[in-house]
């Protein structure tokens, strides 16, 4: 999970990406870039370890000049996350000079890495898929170029090879030094990538490319539409779209974490309104609650801030009992979730959140979460309702049980680190100190989601077990689990 746009503007696009990333910056904390690009293909690239206001300073911002760019914020799934050389963007000189920043995970690592030094005769600086994934951008491109001009159709048919040699997800925008913007998506669409324009009073257009649709609205930008799975799409410099899809076969299957808890609730993911889709989980997780829990065991509704509270109130609504705000949260620690080491993130939980003794002293707290992965933090936070004076501790999650590994561009690499992995939910209560504990059903996460939406499917691996691209196999993940550390 990364946080990633590309713009195409009539004027300098610097700030403006600066204010996208900021926008963005709940996908991503470890690092983050921007790269402009100028209409004579000279390439600008300013990229930090840290979040956005941290990173760029105004003698940064100065020299990020030109109306073409891309910017990119950090969540570490593949590579080391302290390794500033593996913050995005990623450039390679030839063909023509190609920066690009990429969500996702790409899970075919191993084999690229052999074709690109056995065959391609590409080096490797870093251990990040994506510099695996720009330069096979860059080696198929470099086998499609025809003549001495750069046509779209070229950049189309790279992709295309692309499709064929990558797996896993990817959303990717690229800059191509003195042609323009390209952006394309995986051929199940499990990480998100939406398209906006803004007509300027002279009847250009402006271009912009992102994860989430906030950015958009932000920007006072018109929605044209999500890219569709396996497309690819190009702006040329003068503002002219082109677009194809380059994939054989596609299947439209987000990933739900993004409606879980990785997205805004004010963003709109595939035509699906994240904020309505966490109201729905709530009206399923109540009736769940109300089946598996005694009568008169809880006496008010908490949130664990912040993406949890749509549902929340929503599971108060349908119980009739009491909302109230038990935590509060501190806004200038980021989200433990997505830090990198269980330390960091168990010493991080006391400084984001404080229970206020008065709304938990003499009750019975059902407290409700968007998720529990690792469970610390939930242990953490089951504590502090007992240090603050619950008589009884109830914790329910919007979501179902995560038992599997999450490959797609999640941070969940290994089964033995999931606190739901090999336990009953008697067992994961026991755990994480809670008197009762429920989970959301899988089907009633899936049916929340999709409802009223045209799509069918959605990756929810690490809830089922099922990886929707069917490349993923147990000795891939027995590798994943032996190799990579969250």
């Amino acid at each position: 999970m990364c946080g990633i746009v590309g713009m195409v503007g009539r004027g300098s696009v610097n700030q403006e990406i600066y204010d996208s990333l900021l926008l963005l910056q709940h996908r991503g904390q470890d690092s983050t870039g921007i790269a402009t690009a100028e209409p004579n293909g000279v390439f600008h690239v300013h990229k930090e370890r840290g979040q956005v206001r941290e990173a760029f300073r105004t003698r940064d911002m100065r020299g990020l000049l030109g109306n073409l760019g891309l910017g990119h914020v950090r969540y570490a799934t593949k590579g080391a996350a302290s390794n500033e050389e593996e913050a995005q963007p990623f450039y390679v000189n030839a063909p023509y000079g190609i920066v690009l920043v990429h969500n996702g995970n790409l899970t075919n690592t191993r084999e690229l890495t052999e074709e690109l030094f056995r065959k391609d005769r590409r080096h490797l600086n870093t251990t990040s898929d994506t510099e695996l994934l720009v330069n096979v951008l860059a080696n198929e491109l470099q086998a499609s170029i025809s003549g001495d001009e750069l046509e779209p159709e070229q950049l189309f048919r790279a992709v295309e090879r692309v499709h064929e040699r990558v797996e896993g997800s990817y959303a990717a925008i690229a800059l191509i030094a003195g042609y323009g913007l390209l952006a394309f998506r995986d051929p199940f669409g499990i990480r998100p990538l939406i398209l906006g324009t803004r007509k300027n009073d002279d009847g250009t257009y402006e271009w912009v490319v992102t994860s989430e649709s906030l950015v958009l609205e932000n920007g006072e930008f018109e929605v044209v539409r999500d890219v569709l799975p396996g497309e690819a799409i190009f702006v040329d410099l003068d503002g002219n779209l082109h677009t194809r899809q380059c994939a054989k076969e596609t299947q439209l299957a987000p990933c739900s974490f993004e409606y879980v808890y990785l997205a805004r609730p004010d963003s709109v993911m595939n035509g699906i309104s994240v904020y309505e889709a966490r109201l729905r989980m709530g009206e399923r997780l109540a009736d769940t609650i109300a089946k598996y829990t005694p009568s008169g065991a809880i006496d008010v509704v908490m949130p664990i801030p912040d993406s949890s509270r749509p549902a929340a109130m929503q599971v108060a609504r349908k119980l009739g009992i009491e909302y109230r705000e038990g935590f509060y949260k501190n806004r200038y620690v980021g989200r433990t979730f997505i830090m990198p080491g269980q330390a960091v993130r168990k010493k991080s939980v006391r400084q984001k959140l404080n229970a206020m003794s008065s709304e938990f002293k003499g009750k019975n707290v059902l407290l409700i979460d968007d998720s529990i992965v690792r469970g610390t933090t939930s242990k953490e936070i089951i504590q502090m309702a007992r240090d603050a004076g619950a008589t009884s501790v109830t914790f329910a999650s919007a979501a179902p049980p995560v038992r599997y590994p999450h490959v797609y561009g999640i941070n969940m690499p290994s089964r033995h680190e999931l606190v739901a992995h090999g336990r009953t939910i008697p067992e994961i209560a026991e755990e994480l100190g809670a008197d009762y504990m429920v989970y959301q059903e899988v089907e009633d996460l899936k049916a929340a989601i999709l409802e009223g939406s045209d799509l069918d499917d959605l990756d929810m691996s690490c809830f089922d077990g099922r990886y929707v691209t069917g490349t993923v196999s147990d000795e891939y993940l027995a590798w994943v689990e032996g190799s990579q550390e969250s």
